[in-house]
């Protein structure tokens, strides 16, 4: 038996954590995994790492992962050959394509393909020559407003300003609870040392969030705000800078700014109070100490996306470290310089260059928003959707009305997932392609890295042996390319393996050969604990995207939007309002099938002021029953201070009780699908994005 001491970074949530993984080769060949820790001199995670790193090892050894590829005859999977299996997906998609058209095939790729590189790589290998308008992806679900409002700003939908945390002052975070995600679209492992230096040297951390989450429970101040209204918190507090002379002047070149200052000039303090629930002179206290400290960041994250006006918050929070003089400054919000400059190396994007067939939603970045998926399948008509690859991706439970989406996978004429699991939506599938395990392939951060607090990079290598007859990701992606390909006799231009591409990427990076780094994949080889390569800096003048090269203070989309904001009906005093929550434990909707992240208490029950359940005639415990416009469910609700009054809290990514379903574990224990009650039809109608807060449901005994 041979020890052997590995070092790699956790690719599971955007902490992308330093792992010291110990394994042992047995006297047989099999190489098994021993131990997980975090690795203390990885200089960025500094030895943390949360429970999902440690599970890593039950992802390997999950017998519910499948090995082979799997096709669906009937109600039953068997087992078929990879070349037959390209060769089958070629002939339906094709035919398909021939039939009714490009647009008649549909793509949606999920959370994990920003986390695995040989997608970014080579998904689009095959994916392009689709050709289809119909792509969609998780983007639309959590993230769109960031992605829009920096294109829109900056130039770039990627150009987005992260908060020096470790510098900062004054941090104001905003629908975000780090303690249990790890950061998001803010790379930050150990988080939580990080917030509590921040108030070890002076400075102030302040929550806003409609519940006290885990990140809110250790802040100098937290405020329940309404859910759905952070943009009229938001308004206020720049409208009072503005209307207090709180403002600082901007080294940036900026346009626009006299045009944002008269479009708010109405959303007072003591106007927007009552719709957000925050007092106003809370409201300009807030204003007064974030303007007052040396360096300060706002800091909004999913909570504030995934609402009727998401874009509009996320602007709203780019200016406010703008006009305080924060943005591109530290301790404020800050650009990265990645090693693999993806804003550099890509165009800016573009936005509303074709909208969906039967709703008109507009696109960004040739996707569209995914609340539309459902609803051009079921739609008659010429471009409707009759086939669908879905990538990395369980859409049934993290997109708006689950159950409405079943039924159109239902009536698919072809559908292929590439997964390892046998889900809630791959359930549906005629062939599965499953790819080699986290641990069986080697990884870059690619997204991550343009996204963290410290410009850090590293090169993680492979731990186990890629098994007998498996494939990883890219080679799937290049497999069905090539059979696509053939069978439509299409000219396919040589590629190369993910490695060389993040050699080429490195080389002609801010740190590669033009610079004293030199750095390339081998120089990332001799250094496994990764590269730290300095704190952010001071760069986005130089970084800026817009044709004229300014920051694009008031774009006239967002101008426009404040209409629609000024004429929004308000929730009625009785409603109770939905909204999701996190954990450590669980990411999305696939990590509940490893028993060490599931064990204990159950962690999917509906949270609820014990005043609304009074009110209502329920207790502590029971079964009830949530109803919203699209449907219903039942779970256990659980008394809570935790949540404001007239707010009900559900985890997403529950609802294994489906039938068809082969994760074990999650299956006995499978809590309610949030997703079940979010409605397709409330969008943040600017973005498209899905609207999974501020939900209004009923709640009534079970």
């Amino acid at each position: 038996m041979t020890k052997s001491l590995h070092y790699r970074a956790c690719h599971l949530c955007e902490a992308i954590c330093g792992l010291a993984i110990e394994t042992e080769t047995l006297a047989d060949g099999e190489t098994q995994i021993r131990s997980i820790k975090g690795d203390p001199q990885d200089g960025f995670s500094r030895g943390h790492i949360c429970p999902k790193a440690v599970a890593l090892q039950d992802i390997q050894n999950d017998p519910d992962r499948i090995r082979q590829p799997l096709r669906r005859i009937g109600q039953q999977w068997q087992a078929i050959a990879w070349d037959e299996a390209f060769e089958l997906v070629a002939e339906r998609l094709s035919a398909i394509q021939a039939e009714h058209g490009q647009n008649a095939v549909a793509v949606y790729q999920g959370n994990p393909s920003v986390h695995n590189y040989g997608l970014m790589t080579h998904s689009n290998y095959f994916l392009g020559l689709l050709k289809t308008r119909n792509r969609f992806s998780a983007t639309s679900v959590d993230q769109l407003p960031h992605h829009l409002t920096s294109h829109l700003m900056y130039g770039h939908g990627l150009l987005i300003p992260i908060p020096d945390i470790d510098h900062t002052d004054f941090m104001l975070i905003l629908g975000g609870n780090p303690l249990a995600s790890n950061g998001s679209i803010m790379t930050v492992p150990d988080v939580e040392k990080r917030l509590k230096a921040i108030q070890a040297r002076g400075g102030k951390l302040v929550v806003v969030d409609p519940r006290r989450s885990e990140t809110a429970a250790i802040a100098d101040q937290h405020l329940f705000v309404r859910p759905g209204s952070d943009a009229a918190l938001l308004l206020a507090l720049l409208n009072t800078l503005f209307e207090e002379g709180l403002t600082r002047a901007s080294h940036l070149p900026v346009e626009g700014l006299e045009q944002v200052r008269a479009a708010i000039a109405e959303f007072t303090a003591e106007a927007m109070s009552a719709r957000c629930g925050v007092p106003a002179a809370s409201i300009r206290q807030l204003a007064r100490d974030f303007a007052a400290a040396n360096k300060a960041v706002c800091y909004g994250r999913m909570g504030v996306s995934t609402q009727a006006f998401g874009t509009l918050c996320q602007w709203l929070v780019q200016l406010i470290n703008l006009v305080t003089g924060n943005l591109d400054r530290a301790g404020g919000a800050l650009c990265t310089t990645p090693a693999v400059d993806l804003v550099a190396s890509t165009s800016g994007g573009h936005f509303n260059r074709w909208r969906s067939r039967v709703s008109g939603l507009p696109e960004y970045g040739g996707e569209l928003p995914v609340s539309a998926l459902a609803e051009e399948m079921l739609t008659p008509g010429e471009g409707q959707i009759r086939a669908l690859v879905t990538v990395a991706g369980n859409p049934v439970l993290s997109t708006p009305n689950g159950r409405q989406l079943e039924r159109a996978l239902d009536g698919l004429d072809f559908m292929l997932s590439v997964d390892f699991y046998i889900n809630e939506t791959t359930r549906y599938a005629d062939l599965i392609l499953p790819p080699t395990a986290p641990l069986e392939h080697d990884h870059y951060d690619t997204t991550f890295n343009v996204f963290a607090v410290r410009n850090v990079t590293r090169f993680n290598e492979a731990i186990l042996a890629k098994p007998e007859g498996a494939l990883h990701d890219w080679e799937i992606f290049v497999g069905l390319a090539k059979a696509f390909a053939a069978r439509n006799n299409l000219e396919l231009k040589p590629t190369l393996a993910p490695e060389q591409m993040i050699d080429m990427g490195l080389r002609f990076g801010p740190y590669g050969d033009r610079s004293e780094h030199k750095l390339s994949l081998a120089a990332l080889r001799d250094h496994p604990h990764g590269l730290d390569l300095g704190p952010l800096q001071p760069n986005l003048a130089a970084r800026l995207k817009t044709p004229n090269k300014t920051v694009q203070a008031a774009p006239e989309q967002l101008l426009a939007d404040l209409v629609r904001f000024a004429g929004q009906e308000q929730p009625a005093a009785h409603e109770l309002l939905l909204i999701g929550r996190r954990h450590v434990r669980s990411n999305n909707s696939w990590m509940h099938n490893y028993h060490r992240l599931v064990k204990g208490k159950p962690r999917h029950q509906l949270l609820m002021n014990p005043a609304d359940l009074a009110s209502r005639g329920l207790v502590d415990g029971q079964r009830v029953q949530v109803r919203s416009r699209v449907g219903s469910i039942e779970v256990e609700v659980a008394a809570s201070d935790e949540v404001m009054a007239g707010v009900v809290s559900l985890p997403h990514g529950w609802g294994h009780a489906r039938p068809g379903v082969q994760l074990d574990i999650a299956r006995a224990q499978p809590g309610a699908s949030a997703n079940d009650l979010t409605d397709e039809r409330r969008l943040d109608a600017l973005s498209g994005n899905a609207v999974l807060n501020g939900v209004p449901v009923e709640v009534v005994a079970a």
